[in-house]
C-alpha cells in the first residue's frame, strides 16, 4: 500500500520543482519522473522522484535564455511568458544582433530567441555567428519574424535546425518549444 508521504500531485511537485503544472504532465509523460494516474484520472508523482530531479536542478545551472530583439514591447511580453510559466530561466535581452552576440558569447545560453530584421546586425548574420562557434552547438535556436518563407529566402535562407515562427510571437508554441529543451537539459 502506498503511504500518502511517498507521492505528491502534480501541483506538488511544480510548486516544489518550481515549474508549470504542464511541465510536471511534460516530464512524466517522457518518463523523467516516475509517476501513475488515479482511478479517478489524476496523476500522482513519487516523491522520491521529485527529489532526485531536486537535487539535479541544484548540481545544475538553470535554463538560460538569450532574446535578441529590438521591439521593447516585445522584451515586455517575453518577460511577462517567462515569469507566468515559472520555468526558473535565466533571461537574458539584447537589442540588436551584434549586443546579442556579446551577450551569447558570455552565457553559452541553452535557447536563443531571435528576431531576424534588427539595427546594426540582423538576425541572420548572427546566427551566421552562432553556428560557426562549436561552443554553441547544441544551443537551440528559434527565429520569430514577421518575413515570410519567401522573404527569408530572399535574404540567403537560414540553417534547416533553426526553428522559424511567424510573428506576433506564438508564446504557447515557444513554451512547448523551451519545456522540450528544459526536458532534454535535465534528461
Amino acid at each position: 500500500m502506498i503511504k500518502q508521504k511517498d507521492y505528491l500531485t502534480s501541483r506538488e511537485a511544480a510548486d516544489l520543482l518550481n515549474v508549470a503544472v504542464s511541465t510536471i504532465q511534460l516530464w512524466t509523460n517522457g518518463g523523467l519522473l516516475k509517476a501513475w494516474t488515479t482511478a479517478g484520472g489524476h496523476r500522482r508523482i513519487a516523491k522520491e522522484s521529485v527529489e532526485e530531479m531536486l537535487s539535479k536542478q541544484h548540481r545544475s545551472q538553470p535554463l538560460s535564455v538569450v532574446i535578441v530583439e529590438d521591439n521593447k514591447q516585445d522584451h515586455k511580453l517575453y518577460k511577462e511568458n517567462f515569469e507566468i510559466w515559472k520555468m526558473g530561466a535565466q533571461l537574458s535581452i539584447s537589442n540588436d544582433g551584434y549586443a546579442g552576440l556579446i551577450n551569447i558569447g558570455k552565457l553559452t545560453p541553452d535557447v536563443i530567441i531571435t528576431d531576424l530584421m534588427m539595427p546594426n546586425m540582423n538576425g541572420f548574420e548572427m546566427i551566421k555567428s552562432i553556428k560557426e562557434n562549436p561552443d554553441l552547438k547544441d544551443s537551440l535556436i528559434i527565429a520569430v519574424s514577421a518575413l515570410t518563407s519567401d522573404e527569408i529566402k530572399k535574404y540567403g535562407g537560414l540553417p534547416s535546425d533553426i526553428l522559424v515562427f511567424n510573428k506576433p510571437v506564438p508564446f504557447s508554441k515557444l513554451r512547448t518549444v523551451i519545456q522540450n529543451k528544459m526536458v532534454k537539459n535535465v534528461a
